[in-house]
């Protein structure tokens, strides 16, 4: 069944979406603000606080596209629903877990969760709306959804504040239960009725396997030493890993994920600049409220609010840059909001201990959001643009898998690049010093993405219906 853009069937679609991956959203930015009152109460390391971030990160990057295919085989709803009571549960025992050791066992569980809903999210607003309202669909989705993130460390600040950094999660659970009984009231069934065979269970594996071994490296490699025999062997494992799930990748007759997707030059290309600009990104928000907190002496509730402007311009812009990405072709977006965003994060250098808010953090923030509310919008809509509309969840799995793989090695390596080991991130001397370092690395990852979007030609988006069938799996 195909739904209208303003139709009821329509916003009960997209509410749905927006909510289920908005959750997950709301949680990562969450827990960002509500590391150093768990790093205090559960006496956690930066190792011990980077793996509360990467085990959600590396669990939901591993399966993201055994998700995607699943849903395009066994109905993208059913999936997404899945996921959603996952996510739910996995969040419970978040909340309350003992230990530090507990407490990311089950951030590996909720990243399962995640996992299953978030390429599910994409995919069925890919799935459901007719073709001229995708890009209005998935730009209204990413500026709703996109709130989701930005008012994430407002919302953990109030919950720290009020009870304790446990609430951070409890608080999915009565989500989860509303988009349940959205999705199965207004969202329609869809699958890739050509694939029904088994999924490629080994290439799941290997995957999983390869980023593991990458991750476990990148984040052990600071404490004990790049020579250490469990770094080098989860480096090599991760390296084997992913060269051989390429290989069979390309050698397999029905592949997890097709080859031929990367054959299309604005596919690559606006995965490239997803997996470099979604690094800088995760690198800078993980460390923006810790710098709030501990060199500017901010509390968490403050250092949530102070990312509000972010909120209010992916509300006001996000389906307007959709829109126009639409009638005049995403290159000039996709060249320009990197390149804001950077900016964002040459101001936030000036983010030391006794600034402003109004003359120093405000600017720095308000530029930064117009570069995301640039940017987000038209490079989610290219990837599903240019991929065939049979394989919507593959993309969109594809899509969120870099996003996340980014996120997830700018936590593990960004704070050893710039410095931030052992305790130091109670030290505001030394929290400050890497933090100015840390920035000037995520302007190179933003400018490149720049350059790598500079490649992309024609209009993906206005010539989607003559695209689609274009890419054979």
């Amino acid at each position: 069944m195909t739904v209208r853009w303003g139709s009821a069937a329509g916003r009960g679609v997209l509410a749905t979406t927006i909510l289920g991956s908005g959750m997950a959203m709301l949680d990562g930015t969450v827990v960002n603000v509500a590391l150093p009152r768990i790093g205090a109460e559960l006496d956690a390391s930066v190792t011990g606080l980077q793996w509360i971030l990467d085990g959600y990160l590396l669990a939901l990057a591993s399966l993201i596209l055994i998700a995607g295919a699943l849903g395009d085989r066994h109905g993208r709803r059913r999936v997404f629903q899945l996921g959603v009571v996952w996510f739910a549960t996995a969040s419970l025992l978040c909340g309350v877990a003992p230990s530090t050791e507990l407490l990311v066992g089950a951030r590996v569980l909720q990243g399962v969760g995640g996992a299953l809903l978030t390429p599910g999210s994409l995919a069925i607003l890919q799935a459901s709306f007719a073709r001229e309202d995708r890009a209005r669909a998935i730009g209204a989705w990413s500026g709703l959804g996109g709130i989701a993130a930005a008012i994430g460390p407002l919302v953990g600040g109030l919950l720290v504040q009020a009870w304790s950094w446990r609430l951070a999660f409890l608080i999915n659970v009565p989500i989860a239960v509303v988009c349940v009984w959205l999705a199965r009231r207004y969202v329609p069934e869809s699958c890739d009725e050509r694939r029904h065979g088994r999924l490629d269970l080994r290439s799941a594996l290997l995957g999983a396997a390869g980023l593991a071994g990458i991750t476990g490296a990148l984040v052990e490699a600071p404490p004990r030493g790049f020579t250490d025999p469990l770094v080098l062997a989860c480096a090599g494992l991760g390296v084997l890993g992913l060269a051989v799930f390429v290989v069979v990748q390309v050698r397999s007759a029905d592949p997890l994920v097709p080859p031929s997707l990367f054959a299309e030059r604005t596919f690559t290309l606006a995965n490239g600049l997803t997996l470099v600009v979604y690094a800088a990104l995760g690198g800078v928000m993980m460390l923006m409220v810790l710098q709030l907190q501990t060199s500017l002496g901010y509390s968490p509730l403050a250092a949530g609010a102070a990312g509000l402007p972010i909120t209010g311009l992916m509300l006001l812009l996000s389906g307007r840059s959709g829109a126009l990405a639409q009638r005049i072709g995403p290159r000039l977006q996709l060249v320009v909001g990197p390149l804001l965003i950077g900016v964002g994060m040459v101001l936030l250098r000036r983010v030391v201990p006794g600034a402003s808010y109004l003359e120093t953090v405000l600017p720095a923030v308000a530029v930064f959001g117009l570069g995301l509310a640039t940017v987000v919008a038209p490079v989610t809509a290219t990837v599903l643009a240019a991929a065939p509309d049979r394989h919507a969840g593959v993309a969109s799995g594809v899509n969120n898998a870099i996003a996340r793989t980014g996120t997830l090695l700018a936590v593990a390596v960004l704070p050893a690049v710039a410095g931030l080991t052992g305790e130091a991130y109670s030290d505001p001397e030394a929290l400050t010093r890497g933090w100015r370092t840390a920035l000037w690395v995520c302007v190179g990852l933003v400018v490149a993405g720049s350059a790598l979007a500079a490649g992309i030609r024609g209009n993906v988006l206005g010539s989607a219906s003559s695209r689609q069938e274009s890419v054979s799996s």
